[in-house]
């Protein structure tokens, strides 16, 4: 198995279809094998039975389902830890992130780099659909107060489009213990202390209007995930 595509879900049913018709479309033409591996995240709607639809014998889809729901972190490290790719990639349901950009990724990963991160804050990346200035403006604060407590070098953490190696994948998602916003700051800082090297990537980007994230309360869970990750780092529980 050479790649893995993770896919966490939470009531997507409106969304997971059409993307899933673009990821097997985009992967069937490709020579390399292929898995997708969808979590899902204790759906309420009918996420599942949309699923379904595209899973024949032949199909290359693995379902994970659990109620209740437990987090994205929580899906994200599931799935990770389900997949057989020598390289795994996961990515939001709506592909805010196209599935094309994946290629530079594995061409970075075949050579020096562990893990490749899309990001939408370096200069050649191509913001195509900006978010609303409120949460723009939330994602820079946020990143510039990861940096100072958890000296996170990079310029966006956020963007949910992230592929390493399986070996990689299998050493550091078992040491998470982020289930919601949050986990991609851990992953991250879990990898530099293992000194795992880091590719961030420019990479394409299109805001979906249906998020999920909320405003007044997500920043809060955010800044209660630093202090999570601070305190585990503090008592040497990421040590290799």
């Amino acid at each position: 198995m050479y790649l893995s595509i993770i896919i966490p879900v939470y009531n997507e049913a409106s969304r997971i279809g059409e993307s899933l018709k673009r990821i097997t479309a985009y992967f069937d033409s490709q020579k390399y094998q292929y898995e997708i591996i969808i979590v899902d995240d204790g759906s309420q709607d009918n996420t599942l039975s949309v699923i379904n639809e595209f899973c024949d014998k032949d199909s290359p889809i693995k379902i994970f389902s659990y109620m209740p729901n437990r987090g994205k972190g929580y899906a994200v490290k599931l799935g990770m830890m389900k997949g057989k790719g020598k390289y795994r990639l996961f990515t939001d349901a709506d592909l805010s992130t196209p599935i094309e950009e994946i290629e530079p990724m594995l061409a970075y990963l075949e050579g020096e780099y562990d893990i490749c991160i899309a990001s939408r804050g370096l200069t050649e990346s191509q913001v195509i659909k900006h978010q609303p200035i409120y949460r723009e403006t939330m994602g820079i604060i946020y990143n510039r107060i990861l940096r100072l407590f958890l000296s996170l070098p990079f310029y966006d953490t956020q963007c949910g489009f992230k592929c390493m190696k399986g070996t990689v994948a299998d050493s550091i998602f078992p040491k998470l213990v982020v289930d919601r916003f949050g986990f991609d700051p851990e992953i991250l800082f879990v990898a530099l202390r293992m000194k795992y090297s880091i590719k961030e990537v420019g990479t394409k980007w299109i805001n979906s209007p249906m998020t999920t994230v909320s405003v007044w309360s997500d920043p809060v869970k955010m800044l209660g995930a630093i202090l999570k990750i601070r305190y585990h780092a503090w008592t040497g529980y990421y040590a290799p």
